[in-house]
């Protein structure tokens, strides 16, 4: 029977070193205050070249990254699998120059990711960000439909090319790729972007997936819609539902803007919907495939529920489950064991380059209600549970 609360299955393959290790990070980051300096003195020390690269590189980049290159992931990967059957899902994570260097770069390495997932059942999907393949104002130009110069058109072709580049490559290798969403004020064209990828590549089954930030006040009726059109069409439509990751900008610059916010007014509202769109999801689960992108214990409970109720079988391929690698293992290890599909996204990069991404992680775990002290509260809990095996 499925309980996030078995602690034994969540931390099977780690050893006292390395639950010690995840608690005192866990614990720091419970201090919003240590986290809000701490990274300003991190940026700082990179920019002096301190010689703090092993210290970060064992400590917090250890906990939520695979490793400076796929090469080095590949520990993670094979320690997933083997120990749980988690998969994983490379993210490349180098947040690097706004230039066609940088961004043929970032094209490259998820190229690389495509052949590695080819036929490999440790690494279920792979995943790309618009912004690694294009600059930000030129896709904000490109949604406020402002004219664009003849350099900038051709530049905008280059970012379409990349994308399409992407999704064939996975199309023709049989692999599953994501594509994240980003801010309201790039995402309509993100949308088209990826609107045109999934009818172009998945005829036959789902290969392209765009990504759905629920915390949205309208993206539920645009859930309804792409599934209606996925129907009249004939395409599968493949998406991940997230809550979001960019609340707090997104309601700032509305404040700025004296333009509604786009957000939900409460968590309680962005969870109910969440939650709609499970069920909407499965009621329509013969045109689409889903991967629930969320660290939420009912999300899950919700999912898991409704496929009982429909008679779905727990390993459907048609249905995932995903969280961030070093965080909730107890919800991704328990449902795998249990059967569901279940995958880590495992960013990986040079360590000074995902700097941003780790304080990213370290602000993330800060503000969610009650995430520093649920992984903490479930450390404690397997020290208790293996002490008194001993005994």
């Amino acid at each position: 029977m499925l309980s996030f609360l078995n602690t034994e299955i969540a931390f099977k393959g780690r050893s006292y070193r390395e639950l010690n290790r995840s608690f005192w990070l866990f614990k720091m980051m419970g201090y919003p205050w240590l986290v809000k300096y701490g990274k300003g003195l991190l940026r700082f020390a990179f920019k002096i070249h301190l010689p703090i690269k092993g210290i970060i590189k064992n400590t917090l980049y250890k906990q939520f990254c695979g490793g400076e290159n796929i090469k080095e992931c590949q520990h993670v990967i094979n320690e997933m699998f083997g120990n749980y059957h988690v998969g994983t899902i490379l993210d490349y994570s180098d947040e690097g120059q706004a230039n066609d260097a940088s961004f043929e770069c970032c094209k490259n390495e998820v190229l690389k990711t495509i052949a590695l997932a080819k036929g490999n059942r440790k690494i279920p999907f792979t995943v790309f960000k618009i912004t690694g393949l294009a600059r930000f104002e030129l896709l904000v130009k490109v949604q406020e439909q402002k004219e664009l110069s003849a350099e900038e058109q051709e530049e905008f072709n280059k970012v379409k090319e990349r994308i399409d580049e992407l999704c064939r490559t996975a199309f023709e290798n049989d692999v599953r790729i994501f594509m994240d969403a980003e801010e309201t004020w790039i995402q309509n064209v993100i949308d088209d972007i990826a609107e045109a990828m999934i009818k172009k590549y998945n005829k036959q089954k789902a290969i392209v997936f765009t990504t759905i930030q629920l915390y949205r006040n309208d993206r539920i009726n645009y859930l309804k819609e792409q599934l209606l059109d996925a129907r009249n069409e004939g395409y599968s439509f493949g998406v991940k539902l997230v809550r979001g990751a960019y609340m707090e900008k997104e309601r700032k610059r509305a404040e700025v803007n004296t333009y509604p916010s786009p957000i939900n007014k409460t968590k309680e509202e962005t969870d109910r919907i969440y939650n709609k769109a499970i069920t909407i999801c499965i009621e329509n689960i013969d045109s689409v495939n889903v991967c629930l992108g969320t660290h939420n214990e009912t999300s899950c409970l919700h999912m898991v529920h409704l496929m009982e109720q429909k008679g779905i079988k727990n390993n459907d391929k048609r249905i995932y489950f995903a969280q961030l690698y070093g965080m909730s293992n107890h919800i991704s290890y328990n449902l795998s064991a249990e059967g569901y599909n279940v995958a880590k996204y495992v960013p990986y990069g040079e360590v000074e380059k995902l700097v941003p991404y780790l304080i990213r992680r370290a602000k993330e775990n800060t503000s969610i209600a009650g995430q520093t002290g649920r992984e903490v509260r479930l450390i404690l809990a397997e020290r208790r549970r293996r002490s008194s095996v001993k005994k």
